[in-house]
């Protein structure tokens, strides 16, 4: 069987995407990933792809009347690279119907937060204000809701006393690298299997 093969969708910096990378790169991972596509022409996502010689594409979702079109292009995309798993890392937009129809339980998402704790955005600076003392974070697959998919893994992070939102950022971050690997390793592994809101890991304790 060959290396699966993945597709990467971000907004921003990428260090998701990074991890993901480098462990491939690496022989961690039974993958590789093919090709990072970003909605914002800037990103930083894209310039770590050219620096890995992994095709980068900017689709400009301004340029599209509906997210159903803009969607259509993304996934000619994806389908032009034969992408097996998409692997949102950042990608600060809901995935639509397109997407979902055409890689059901094939989108993996990294979420800062041990959901369904603290969906959306900035849910590190949701859950310090909350006053939690344990946040983490969340591999899952996506779904048409924000943050809604069967959960395939989550960390653990404590919250100290004396953290701001910038350093337990920093901390959950590390966590994310950890488990978003994983949690692709296992699926290029044909070890997860959902079943309505629950992801079995075969041949896990």
């Amino acid at each position: 069987m060959g290396l699966l093969r993945v597709g990467v969708m971000a907004s921003g910096r990428g260090s998701n995407c990074q991890a993901i990378i480098d462990a491939a790169e690496s022989g961690r991972l039974p993958a590789r990933v093919v090709v990072v596509v970003s909605d914002k022409a800037g990103a930083q996502v894209l310039e770590r792809a050219r620096r890995h010689g992994i095709p980068a594409v900017f689709v400009d979702y301004t340029a599209y009347p509906s997210k159903e079109e803009y969607e259509k292009v993304v996934l000619a995309v994806l389908r032009r690279h034969e992408v097996e798993l998409v692997c949102l890392a950042g990608y600060m937009r809901l995935v639509g119907r397109v997407l979902l129809e055409a890689f059901p339980n094939r989108i993996m998402n990294i979420h800062p937060a041990l959901l369904p704790a603290f969906r959306g955005l900035h849910a590190q600076r949701q859950a310090w204000e909350y006053g939690v003392r344990f946040s983490g974070c969340t591999v899952h697959f996506v779904d048409e809701g924000m943050d809604t998919g069967p959960i395939i893994l989550q960390a653990v992070v404590p919250v100290f006393q004396h953290d701001t939102p910038e350093t337990l950022a920093a901390r959950i971050l590390e966590q994310e690298h950890r488990i978003y690997v994983e949690a692709v390793k296992l699926f290029a592994e044909g070890r997860l299997q959902v079943d309505g809101r629950r992801v079995w890991i075969k041949d896990h304790p």
